[in-house]
C-alpha cells in the first residue's frame, strides 16, 4: 500500500534530512556504518510519488542496502542512480557541523552536499514538478551503497540484471557536465618479511627495508614503461598512474627491520584490462621474489574498479550536451559508472557540484545550481520517459 499521506520536504528540507542521516563508508571499523537510514528515508519519499520500492541487502556488507524505486511499466527508461554514503570527515577542519546544513555565501554546506546526497534531493523535488501519471517509459531511481570504498552496492546491483533501461545518468558532481570516460583504480599491499636482528650484526637478520628499496625502484620503471607505452589525450593526466601512497616498516634505530609494507595504486586508461596491470606489476617484481624467495607478497587491498568508456557518439552523450549545453569530457577519478553500464544501457556521469568540493572540509553545493540542475533533469526525465 502506497504511503500517500506523507508530506514531501522541499529541496532544502530534504538534502537537510538526508545530510542528517550519517552513511559512511570507510575501510576502517570504527568509522564505517550503515545506510540503512538513508535508504529508508528515500524509500518513504518515493513511495509516496507512486513508485515501486525494491531495498536489497549488499551480500557480505554488514548494515548496507541498495534501493530501487519505479515508477511506470514496459521496457527502457530512464536510470537517475548515485551512492547514498559518504567519506569520513575530519570536524575540527569543518566551520560548521559537517551533519547539518548550513546555508551561507549562497552555498549549502554539509557532508554529502554534492557528492552525492543533493542529487537524490533533485530527483525527488523534479518528480514532484512533473506530471508521472503521463510516463511512456519507466523511470528508475538507485541508490547504492559503499561506493566510497568497496564500490559493493554497485556491483550487486549490476550482477542481479533486475533492470534495462535505455540510459543511464549517474549524478556525481561534475558541474553538470557529461562525462563519458574515466580511468580505473586498484589498490594494493606490498608487503617484505624480513628476519629481525640487532643492527650491530647486519648479516644476522634480513632486512625488510633495504628489500622494500629494491621494490620501490622496480615500481618506478613499470611506471615509467606505462606512461612511454599509454596515453590517452582527452585526459587532464593523459598516462596510467602508480602512486605509492603509504609505506610502514621497523620498529627502533637499532633493529634490523623484520617487516615493511607499501600501498599502491594504480589507474588505468580505458581500454586497459585490471588483470593486465596485475600482470605487469606481479613480472615486475619477480625478480626480487625470486632473489628473497617466501619473502614478499602482494595482496589486493579493496576490489579493483574498471575504467569507463561511453561513446562520444552514442544517443545518450549527444542527448547530455544538447540539453545541458556542455560538451562531454573525461575525468581522472573512477565511479559505479562500469557497473551500471554492465546492465546493458547507455550510461554517462552527471551531477549537480563541483569535484572539487567532493572529500573536503567545508564540502558545499552552491545555490547557483539548483535552478540549472532541476531544469537539466526535467528536460532528461522528459525526453527519455515521455
Amino acid at each position: 500500500m502506497k504511503n500517500t499521506h506523507f508530506k514531501l520536504p522541499s529541496f532544502t528540507q530534504a538534502i537537510s534530512q538526508l545530510i542528517a542521516q550519517p552513511s559512511i563508508s570507510s575501510s576502517q571499523a570504527s568509522w564505517d556504518q550503515s545506510n540503512e537510514s538513508v535508504i529508508n528515508l528515500l524509500a518513504a519519499w518515493f513511495e509516496t510519488l507512486g513508485f515501486d520500492i525494491t531495498i536489497q541487502a549488499v551480500p557480505n556488507a554488514k548494515g548496507k542496502f541498495n534501493l530501487l524505486a519505479k515508477l511506470g511499466s514496459g521496457n527502457g527508461g530512464l536510470l537517475l542512480a548515485g551512492h547514498s554514503d559518504t567519506v569520513p570527515f575530519d570536524e575540527n577542519r569543518w566551520l560548521s557541523d559537517p551533519l547539518k546544513v548550513t546555508d551561507s555565501d549562497n552555498k549549502l554546506f554539509g557532508l554529502g552536499s554534492c557528492d552525492m546526497k543533493g542529487f537524490f534531493a533533485f530527483i525527488l523535488q523534479v518528480c514532484q514538478q512533473v506530471d508521472l501519471k503521463l510516463l511512456k517509459k519507466p523511470l528508475y531511481v538507485l541508490a547504492t551503497a559503499d561506493e566510497e570504498t568497496t564500490m559493493a552496492g554497485a556491483r550487486f546491483f549490476a550482477n542481479s540484471g533486475i533492470i534495462k533501461p535505455d540510459v543511464a545518468i549517474i549524478g556525481e558532481p561534475t558541474n553538470l557536465v557529461p562525462v563519458i570516460m574515466h580511468k580505473g583504480h586498484m589498490s594494493h599491499k606490498i608487503s617484505i618479511k624480513g628476519q629481525a636482528g640487532h643492527s650491530s650484526k647486519p648479516t644476522s637478520g634480513v632486512n625488510a627495508i633495504e628489500i622494500m628499496y629494491q621494490v620501490i625502484s622496480e615500481l618506478f620503471k613499470l611506471r615509467e614503461n606505462l606512461n612511454l607505452s599509454y596515453k590517452n589525450e582527452a585526459f587532464d593526466v593523459q598516462t596510467p598512474t602508480l602512486n605509492l601512497g603509504a609505506i610502514h616498516g621497523g620498529d627502533n634505530a637499532n633493529r634490523i627491520c623484520g617487516h615493511c609494507e607499501l600501498d599502491i595504486d594504480m589507474r588505468s586508461l580505458p581500454g586497459m584490462k585490471d588483470e593486465e596491470l596485475v600482470s605487469w606489476l606481479s613480472k615486475s617484481l619477480q625478480p626480487i621474489a625470486e632473489k628473497y624467495p617466501g619473502r614478499l607478497s602482494i595482496n589486493e587491498l579493496d576490489p579493483s574498479s574498471p575504467s569507463f568508456e561511453q561513446t562520444a557518439t552514442s544517443n545518450l552523450v549527444v542527448t547530455a550536451e544538447k540539453l545541458s549545453g556542455h560538451t562531454c569530457c573525461a575525468v581522472n577519478y573512477a565511479t559505479e559508472a562500469p557497473f551500471i553500464q554492465q546492465l546493458g544501457c547507455q550510461t554517462i556521469v552527471m551531477g549537480p557540484g563541483s569535484i572539487d568540493q567532493a572529500h573536503q572540509p567545508n564540502e558545499y553545493l552552491a545555490h547557483s545550481e539548483i535552478k540549472k540542475t532541476e531544469l537539466l533533469l526535467t528536460k532528461v526525465i522528459h525526453h527519455y520517459c515521455f
